[in-house]
Order: C-alpha cells, then sequence, then structure tokens
C-alpha cells in the first residue's frame, strides 16, 4: 500500500459521514454514515430506494463525494474528495462491517449499498499550504 492511500485511509478513519454527489435525472448531494473497508476500497453506506440519490444510482452508478474537516484555521484543512461506482452491497463481510460500526441501525435493517472507489484526492494543510495526496486505482 502506497504511503499516500495509508495517510487518505487514515483521514477515512477519524472521520464517519461523507457527502455522496450521484446524476440522473436531476441532480442529488445527501449526507451518509459510512464504513470504510481498505481491501476493496469501498464505501459502505445505508439509504432507502426510495430516495432521489439511489434513484440516480440505478440510472448511473457513478458517484462523486466528499469528507471534510470543518475548520476556520487554513493551517488544519483537510478534505478529502473520491469517485467510484456505487451498487447494492451483496457481500456479507462488509454487511457484518457496516452493522460493527453502527449496530444501532440493525433495528432498522438498511438497505446496503457498497461505492467502490477508484481516485481519491485529500488536501491536507497541516502537510504545507494546498499539499494534495492523489490515489487512484491502477490500470487493469
Amino acid at each position: 500500500m502506497s504511503k499516500d492511500l495509508q495517510k487518505i485511509e487514515a483521514f477515512i478513519a477519524n472521520h464517519h459521514v461523507l457527502t455522496l454527489a450521484t446524476m440522473g435525472e436531476e441532480l442529488s448531494a445527501c449526507s451518509l454514515f459510512y464504513a470504510y473497508d481498505s481491501r476493496s476500497n469501498s464505501f459502505i453506506v445505508a439509504s432507502s430506494e426510495d430516495t432521489l440519490h439511489i434513484q440516480n444510482i440505478q440510472q448511473n452508478p457513478k458517484v462523486a463525494g466528499n469528507i471534510l474537516l470543518e475548520t476556520k484555521e487554513v493551517g488544519k484543512i483537510q478534505g478529502l474528495q473520491f469517485r467510484g461506482v456505487c451498487s447494492a452491497l451483496r457481500e456479507g463481510k462488509l454487511k457484518a462491517l457496516y452493522f460493527k460500526t453502527f449496530p444501532y441501525a440493525l433495528a432498522v435493517a438498511p438497505k446496503l449499498w457498497q461505492i467502490k472507489v477508484d481516485y481519491f484526492k485529500l488536501t491536507d494543510n497541516r502537510l504545507g499550504f494546498g499539499k494534495k495526496l492523489i490515489w487512484q486505482e491502477p490500470s487493469l
């Protein structure tokens, strides 16, 4: 694993909400709790099929999003942008990861989705103003 990806995953581990942007007949952005699986570079999220963002995903599975540290101190700014493909979750281990992270969600038995990330860009001003760390899924 690259050092950049290690730093990106450390940032992901310190947060629990992402913003997801989708495009279908209408644009949509929403906030979702996530669990992250480093083996598959995937966010696992819960959402109902009747939401606009999931309806968009069913038309166009390509998504983008971000996670940010909210601060007014320029030297502490951190934010992650990502792109990937979202689909209904099928793997049992990833379901277990989500419910381990959010055990109270079991009570509502949510529909789970997997965002398989192929691109990360982390801005981290603690490493220098405007410092960017980029990771991309290697081409096959």
